[in-house]
């Protein structure tokens, strides 16, 4: 009987410790597969285009999201809603000293400090962005689907010493680019 009973309370013990401490993994990002799309703003208009992931990944407790971390290559900007000329004329400048100084740093960073489930596929996520060699906090959402993750998030160009044509340093009102840039991330894994 004692056996019986000490058998038990083992079993009871260990199950309910395997539980309680679901095993952490680290799920890669497919970067082909994965799509970051930019768009940014000015006076009488926007452009958009993408930007590509050269690594990814995102960090489970079991069905939890715990963090992540994510490296741009920011050599491949790229505008979609222009052709020819003028598309050529943009990525060369977004890729210049005058906004993103592709030539001296020729990635971003984002690293995941902070996450909160705030239901059952939706993350708040506070996160570390490096960009031109400043790092500042973003707050963003993140949603998870199986193999799947999409996150929108705004960015203040400013912070990250991408100043041109920005309102902050007197630039003339019909060349204003807005402050603000979007980032929309589809992710698979």
């Amino acid at each position: 009987m004692k056996k019986t009973i000490l058998s038990l309370t083992l079993v009871t013990v260990l199950g309910t410790s395997a539980n309680a401490n679901p095993i952490k993994e680290t799920k890669e990002v497919k970067t082909s597969e994965s799509q970051v799309t930019w768009k940014g703003y000015k006076v009488g208009g926007s452009h958009e285009g993408t930007i590509s992931l050269k690594s990814g990944a995102l960090e489970f407790d079991g069905e939890k999201l715990v963090g992540g971390e994510f490296v741009v290559d920011m050599t491949s900007i790229n505008t979609t809603d222009l052709e020819g000329d003028y598309k050529g004329q943009l990525d060369g400048h977004l890729k210049s000293d005058d906004f993103f100084g592709t030539a001296n740093h020729p990635t971003a960073k984002l690293v995941f400090t902070k996450v909160k489930s705030t239901g059952k596929n939706s993350y708040d996520v506070t996160g570390d962005l490096t960009i031109k060699g400043t790092t500042e906090p973003v707050t963003f959402e993140v949603s998870v689907y199986g193999d799947k993750a999409t996150a929108s998030l705004k960015v203040d160009r400013t912070k990250y010493d991408v100043k041109y044509g920005s309102g902050i340093i007197g630039t003339a009102k019909d060349k204003l680019i807005y402050d603000e840039f979007d980032l929309v991330v589809d992710l698979q894994m």
